[in-house]
């Protein structure tokens, strides 16, 4: 059984519209186009759809309920083509654990003022790609390379790596901590998005890792004590959580934060959205 759109406009436009004359008119067709093209529907669902008198026409009951759908698949044929045709109007940027920390709203904040034109929408998706291999966004926030030929990326700005302990953890009383102070803890990793893995320690003196998949429930067992975490200072900014202390790792290399985007499909806005968040780390 094939349904073409062609036959739910027809369906839609008669009812809209009251009668084959008029559907006509608006479709711009025959009014014998629009009773060819309501028979092929019918004739294709098995089903009748209108009644039709000398005085109007009306929808059966099979036909009301055909109706219902053919509106919502219209509806989304619509947004589909609008996406596809004037989809710059907005901005989608996805990112995985962490938007931009504390420099997200000066993010929302300048946009909206220089980039009227264009909306601003920030999506969290929690994948290698924060959602652009998924179609998810235009741009990706990412705290790791993206070693997918089908992307392009440029490093924006540098974070610390901060270390995150139960509030009453020994080491939840310091000012800052090295990566030997971690030796013999168990480290929670999330080895899709995470920044950090056990091989950022000397192969002798690696900490233990478990692995978890969400920021959340990162946090909840961090808390416990059982765990410790290591992430970039956006998480901290983004996820403050009572019982859980964030102390900057001294000799730690910084996270590297990159814009991502796809190299052979780039959103018209990717130049500007580089250079403002450039801007942002820059200026701290």
């Amino acid at each position: 059984m094939d349904v073409e759109l062609r036959q739910l406009r027809c369906l839609v436009a008669i009812v809209d519209e009251g009668s084959f004359t008029d559907a006509a008119l608006a479709l711009g067709v025959s009014q014998a186009a629009v009773s060819r093209t309501l028979a092929s529907l019918e004739r294709a669902l098995g089903v009748r759809l209108l009644r039709r008198t000398s005085r109007e026409v009306t929808p059966t009951g099979t036909g009301l309920r055909v109706l219902a759908h053919a509106r919502r698949v219209l509806g989304e044929v619509d947004d589909l083509v609008r996406e596809a045709t004037s989809g710059h109007g907005h901005l989608r940027i996805g990112y995985a654990w962490a938007a931009l920390g504390r420099r997200t709203s000066a993010l929302q904040r300048r946009w909206a003022a220089a980039q009227p034109g264009t909306d601003l929408q920030l999506v969290r998706v929690n994948s290698p790609t924060a959602g652009l291999a998924e179609g998810a966004c235009d741009l990706s926030v990412v705290r790791r390379p993206l070693d997918d030929r089908r992307f392009d990326s440029a490093i924006v700005g540098l974070e610390r790596r901060l270390c995150a302990v139960a509030a009453d953890d020994p080491l939840a009383r310091r000012r800052s901590v090295r990566l030997a102070d971690l030796t013999g803890r168990t480290l929670l990793v999330d080895r899709r998005t995470g920044t950090t893995t056990a091989e950022l320690w000397p192969p002798d003196a690696r900490p233990a890792t478990e692995e978890i998949h969400d920021v959340d429930d990162w946090l909840t067992v961090i808390a416990t004590g059982r765990c410790v975490g290591m992430t970039a200072e956006a998480t901290a900014h983004q996820y403050p959580r009572p019982g859980v202390v964030y102390r900057p790792v001294r000799d730690a290399e910084p996270v590297a934060v990159r814009l991502g985007w796809w190299r052979d499909d780039p959103h018209p806005a990717t130049q500007t959205a580089v250079e403002l968040l450039t801007t942002l780390y820059r200026n701290g």
